[in-house]
């Protein structure tokens, strides 16, 4: 029996881990769902307060993941929220390198839908990165986007969680008033944005130095006038910069296409679809996966691959003659030679 957490959260698998906290796939014990749960486990009452306003921002959009309750038990704390299964576009631009014009416009207008809700809201998500936008698991057909990750959003016109002169931003990804001590607006927002699509269109992580490099082809002026350094010039909003984005005219995509496949773990051991005491029997489980299903796991060999750990490869064994340093041929020659001295010896005594 698995742990269960507050009386209605029962721990399946864990998904990853992050700097705010452990994500585990769970069952809702009330609702007979399966979902994702952030668990905080760092004791420091500034990341404490930031995990809460997470879990207390709810933006009800069809882009936005919203959480979909809290608990706390013995000072640790769970918010749980819907599961998105096609990982994160940060994936995608590892597996496939730079992506199709056709796809980033479609995910960059999600984006920016989801940008305006957000802003609509009274909030700055402060946090717009590859990481943190999560897609389903679509298959190769048009993709759907799923802003997440509201540990650092700040609502505007209240007092901020960090001091003047702390930066909460990801480094790359942050607009430069951020270092300016300049309030939360929706324009960094925007910048983020464009530093993503960037990214996206290139495969290229930011630049240490702030600069970020205006990839070309017809996305790019939308780009440009999102990373622009002074916030005047920029999009005056995340819906007119949506609008500019869908305006362009982009060619059809080729090649290879994009396949947005799910990242769950198979089932643990006693687990199924429909919750604990389900798991399907393997003969069937690989009748219900046919050929053409769009959203099934299968493995994709990254273009941009994480380096590991060096794996040290041990010696392979060697024959006893060879590790004394005496090929087999010798050793062969030496006992021919032996047999006929023996032979010798043995014809001179007789």
């Amino acid at each position: 029996m698995t742990q269960v957490f507050a009386g209605r959260y029962q721990l399946v698998d864990l998904l990853g881990r992050g700097g705010m906290g452990d994500v585990w796939r769970v069952w809702d014990l009330r609702d007979g769902v399966y979902r994702a749960a952030k668990l905080q486990r760092q004791a420091d009452s500034a990341s404490l307060l930031r995990f809460v306003r997470e879990s207390s921002t709810s933006v009800e959009h069809p882009h936005v993941v919203a959480p979909t309750g809290w608990s706390a038990e013995d000072g640790t704390v769970l918010f749980a929220m819907p599961i998105i299964a096609g990982g994160s576009v940060a994936q995608v631009v590892a597996d496939h390198g730079p992506l199709p014009d056709a796809w980033v416009q479609e995910v960059g207008r999600q984006l920016f839908v989801a940008l305006q809700a957000v802003h609509d809201a009274g909030l700055v998500h402060r946090d717009v990165k590859p990481a943190n936008l999560l897609l389903e698991a679509t298959g190769t057909a048009s993709p759907v986007l799923r802003l997440s990750d509201f540990g650092i959003a700040a609502v505007v016109d209240e007092p901020r969680l960090t001091r003047a002169w702390e930066v909460v931003h990801t480094p790359g990804y942050a607009a430069p008033e951020v270092f300016t001590d300049a309030d939360p607006s929706p324009l960094q927002d925007l910048y983020a944005a464009g530093v993503v699509l960037a990214e996206m269109l290139t495969a290229a992580r930011p630049r240490p130095d702030g600069i970020v490099p205006v990839p070309p082809g017809p996305l790019g002026p939308v780009v440009q006038r999102l990373v622009e350094p002074d916030p005047a010039r920029r999009f005056a909003s995340a819906r007119e910069a949506g609008a500019a984005l869908s305006a362009v005219v982009v060619a059809p995509a080729t090649g290879e296409p994009v396949e947005v496949f799910s990242h769950l773990p198979e089932w643990p051991e006693g687990w199924g679809p429909g919750g604990p005491g389900t798991a399907t029997p393997p003969t069937a489980a690989r009748v219900a996966v046919r050929a053409d299903e769009p959203t099934r796991r299968r493995p994709v060999t990254p273009r941009q691959p994480l380096p590991g750990p060096p794996v040290e490869t041990p010696p392979a064994p060697q024959r006893r003659s060879e590790r004394r340093g005496v090929p087999v041929g010798a050793w062969l020659l030496a006992v021919a030679g032996v047999g006929l001295v023996v032979a010798a010896v043995v014809t001179g005594v007789r």
